[in-house]
């Protein structure tokens, strides 16, 4: 399975200088037959297992952290990702950040500021549920929503500005530690659909569709032109992007699921290790717990 799960990440990967044209490069309904058995409920539960195994390494290790972005249109499945896929690992190691609407604290700072405030540390994972990203996506479909407002936002190079901001930004982290996995979850229109109407009939899944979500559905191409860009220009050798294809929700999760065991085995994670005089003092602990088990207890 080591090498199918290789396969499924290099699949989703996005060469770093590659234009990205997604009907073309990436198929959203692309799938795997061979693993299609209960839904892949059991590779899903083997990618689980090893994922728990290397987290808790990479805890223990303490010698890098890892930041998990997750990007995507309305209905694609990031929730599910999180629940289906981090379920797995321990949560004492795991922060999960959903941003909204920029608060007015927030809104008065950079627009990387919130992030930096929650950036995982070492030994640690955080998900974040959309990201700064959200500032060449929404913000491009709909300008009005540029901030801070500075005259810089009436450059034409606007866009170019911040992809490189961003890239320069993660590049940074890089050097200093922290691991970035880029997932976004492709979806097709015909799918996303499909999830709104299953959204509306079906009473326990009503509290999940908001008239919003429509709304920003009549931006569809808008927001693909924008994913596009996005991909093209921020996918690096240091945090590049992988395109989840997502119509399958079960192959998006192995596809996930994949990415993340590549990323971390290629870190190769290992518990520390101790010198000779904390063995010794180990060895003198186990003695002393063993020999206080065969002392009677002191007589009042």
């Amino acid at each position: 399975m080591s090498t199918q799960w290789t396969s499924l990440a290099g699949a989703c990967r996005v060469q770093p200088g590659s234009v990205v044209d997604l009907p073309r490069d990436f198929d959203p309904g692309r799938h795997d037959d061979k693993l299609r058995d209960d839904h892949g409920a059991a590779a899903l539960a083997d990618a689980k297992a090893a994922l728990l195994d290397l987290q808790d390494r990479f805890f223990a290790s303490a010698e890098r952290a890892l930041l998990i972005v997750l990007q995507a249109i309305d209905a694609a499945g990031k929730d599910g990702t999180i629940k289906h896929v981090m379920s797995g690992l321990n949560p004492e190691g795991v922060d999960v950040y959903s941003f909204k609407a920029p608060s007015v604290t927030e809104r008065a700072h950079d627009y990387l500021w919130r992030h930096q405030q929650v950036l995982p540390e070492l030994g640690r994972m955080a998900v974040f549920n959309r990201s700064h990203y959200e500032n060449v996506l929404i913000t491009r479909v709909h300008p009005e929503t540029l901030w801070p407002r500075t005259p810089a936002l009436n450059h034409p190079d606007v866009w170019t500005r911040r992809y490189r901001d961003i890239n320069g930004w993660e590049r940074y982290l890089t050097d200093n530690g922290t691991v970035i996995v880029k997932l976004f979850l492709n979806v097709s229109k015909q799918e996303q659909e499909r999830r709104f109407l299953a959204r509306i009939d079906e009473p326990e899944k009503n509290w999940k569709f908001s008239v919003d979500d429509l709304r920003e559905r009549a931006f569809w191409d808008d927001y693909q032109h924008a994913f596009q860009d996005m991909l093209t220009h921020t996918s690096t050798e240091w945090a590049p992007w992988y395109v989840i294809p997502a119509d399958h929700k079960w192959f998006s999760h192995l596809s996930t699921s994949a990415v993340l065991l590549e990323t971390l085995r290629s870190l190769n994670p290992h518990y520390p290790t101790v010198d000779a005089t904390t063995k010794a003092e180990l060895a003198q602990a186990k003695m002393q717990i063993l020999h206080a088990d065969t002392v009677p207890p002191e007589q009042t």
